[in-house]
């Protein structure tokens, strides 16, 4: 009777074990998957403001014409990218931003694109900096997201 007892205790107690290790296993699963898609939603919206306001300045010059854009929603698109990147990537990040401070002092805050347009070759040479800034943070993302050691040598769109 007591080996029975005893059996049927540590069947139960494995099981119970069993279940509240698989628990925290999944729980921890879990919560990688979340920041993942929190990390991709974030570093997306970064890049599409960028984008953005990158050929919303192009444009303005190309025409002559006035442009406006919503840099809260830029300031928000950094905040939002620094409460879940990993410390490689932010730091890429603020290189990534003073690059692109770099560019707007040469094409927006310098140049009035109505009076004195910036001509398209001045454009491409002002965005080569947050260009190879851009390349950069977006291998210390894909290595931070897939372990990715080789990374891109080029950028794509921007």
């Amino acid at each position: 009777m007591l080996d029975t007892l005893v059996t049927t205790a540590t069947g139960a107690l494995s099981a119970t074990v069993g279940v509240l290790v698989g628990g925290i296993v999944t729980r921890r699963a879990q919560d990688r998957q979340w920041l993942r898609d929190r990390q991709l939603a974030a570093y997306d919206e970064l890049f599409t403001h960028y984008a953005r306001f990158t050929m919303e300045l192009r444009r303005a010059h190309s025409d002559r014409r006035g442009w406006d854009y919503d840099w809260g929603e830029w300031s928000a698109a950094l905040m939002r990218v620094s409460l879940v990147a990993p410390t490689e990537v932010a730091n890429e990040i603020d290189r990534f931003g003073s690059a692109i401070n770099s560019f707007l002092d040469q094409v927006a805050r310098a140049r009035d694109p109505l009076r004195d347009p910036v001509s398209p070759e001045e454009f491409e040479q002002a965005r080569q900096a947050p260009a190879q800034a851009q390349v950069k943070l977006v291998n210390a993302i894909r290595r931070s997201l897939s372990n990715d050691e080789n990374g891109l040598p080029f950028g794509i769109g921007g």
